[in-house]
């Protein structure tokens, strides 16, 4: 399994790999794209600047790929350089997945994740979690 930043020439690949898995996931163009690859994308994840760190989203891994540990690896390559805090925005279940990687939800907000964070709790179920550049280490 191949982990690496995608150039931005190869953004579109990404899209297509959510698409054909039915996710309404979304590479955003302004940050950094992240893929798992075997002979094709089976994991994906998108980091996009905010004020103090990066915002994670897109966090996707093919079901016929799950259980495997993939997702934790490619976060882990995806997050090793950045300085400042990463934050996602989750569904409650997903706490102990992201707590195995060391995201916490003992974390402060930028401003713009936590009006996000807001509008987001009105459709559904959400929590906030951070990851400090001093836990990646």
């Amino acid at each position: 399994m191949h982990i690496e930043r995608l150039a931005p020439p190869l953004w579109p690949l990404l899209n297509k790999f959510y698409r054909s898995h039915d996710s309404s996931m979304k590479a955003l163009k302004d940050g950094q794209l992240w893929v798992a690859r075997d002979s094709e994308i089976v994991a994906g994840v998108c980091l996009s600047p905010v004020v103090g760190g990066q915002w994670l989203t897109g966090v996707f891994v093919a079901p016929t790929h799950r259980g495997q540990g993939l997702a934790a690896r490619l976060i882990g390559e995806a997050v090793a350089d950045c300085e400042g805090t990463v934050w996602l925005l989750c569904h409650p279940d997903l706490e102990r997945l992201y707590q195995g990687m060391g995201f916490s939800q003992d974390t402060v907000l930028p401003q713009s994740l936590s009006e996000r964070l807001v509008r987001y709790k009105r459709n559904k179920p959400m929590i906030a979690m951070g990851l400090n550049a001093l836990d990646k280490r």
